[in-house]
């Protein structure tokens, strides 16, 4: 059998292995010269691939980076950054500083979630140090090796979206066991959870230029919005959660040609019609697409990616 580069035959068997710390939890603020702070609250988790096979096998620990001394760095690092950066720019920092400044270590993979904290306005105006906490998350993985190659895939989970009309589902298989009515008038809604992975294949691919995966991000959020929900008077109708789901993959790669694949999961959460009677009163709620008993258990599960030719996921 053969053995990758992160795999070693021991006494017959191939042994494999990788150590880390997860869940370190870093708030982070910037103040510029008008006094106006910006603010972001991470959760880091750290994952090292290394030669430190002698601390399983020989209790040898001289190749260990310990965890602790991972999430320490996840500090200085953050406290080094005097210039606001995204979510992504600090994963990429973390790993090249862990792939550059340990001789063992050959892969360094960085995932982060950030904590939707957001800017308040009072009467208007934008306060300058004040932020509330908003719904969806921005989420980042990177990857970084010794020899400089990288990658990076960005992505947004908990976007919840719905609309009240503009949806149907129509012409799926009917057997025995269905009782679902067809329909071309129904409520859709799901809680999108999206990742997206850039063209990008080495450090030296990356520009200088400051916060740009985060005013990505943003844009290829807006295009998976704009695209479900469609124009803001007429709309857009969806035939199923999967015709949507694959215009909202096609509308990313679409708009941005540096973003090489796009995985999309949209669990179709239910909205069921109330329609309620008695023998006393024949109508006591008659539905008329005003009334629904909101369910997000159980629910339909749909996922799919879509690439470009020669892209993997």
């Amino acid at each position: 059998m053969a053995t990758t580069k992160d795999q070693i035959q021991i006494g017959g068997n191939i042994f494999e292995q990788r150590h880390g710390k997860e869940r370190v939890r870093v708030g982070r603020v910037w103040r510029s010269g008008d006094n106006r702070h910006n603010f972001v609250e991470w959760n880091v988790s750290i994952s090292l691939l290394s030669d430190c096979v002698n601390a399983y096998v020989s209790a040898d620990n001289s190749d260990i980076v310990a965890t602790d001394t991972m999430k320490n760095t996840v500090y200085v690092k953050a406290k080094e950054c005097k210039e606001q950066v995204s979510v992504e720019e600090f994963a990429i920092i973390l790993a090249k500083h862990f792939t550059s400044f340990y001789p063992q270590v050959t892969t360094a993979i960085v995932k982060i979630v950030e904590k939707p904290w957001e800017r308040i306005s009072m009467n208007g105006q934008p306060h300058d140090h004040g932020f509330k906490l908003g719904s969806e998350k921005h989420t980042t993985e990177v990857i970084v090796q010794k020899n400089g190659s990288l990658g990076v895939t960005s992505g947004v989970v908990g976007l919840s979206l719905l609309k009240t009309t503009q949806s149907g589902f129509e012409g799926f298989i009917r057997d025995q066991n269905t009782i679902l009515p067809e329909t071309r008038e129904r409520m859709l809604a799901t809680e999108v959870s999206a990742s997206w992975r850039y063209q990008f294949k080495s450090l030296s691919s990356i520009s200088n230029k400051p916060l740009q995966f985060t005013e990505k991000y943003l844009r290829v959020k807006k295009v998976l919005m704009d695209t479900f929900f469609g124009p803001p008077k007429e709309g857009v109708y969806s035939p199923s959660v999967q015709a949507t789901l694959y215009d909202m993959a096609k509308a990313v790669l679409g708009r941005f040609p540096d973003i090489s694949s796009v995985h999309l999961k949209m669990p179709n959460i239910h909205f069921l019609p109330v329609n309620l009677s008695s023998k006393v009163n024949p109508v006591i709620v008659k539905f008329e697409d005003d009334v629904y008993l909101p369910t997000d258990e159980p629910h339909g599960s749909i996922e799919a990616s879509l690439s470009r030719p020669l892209s993997k996921m």
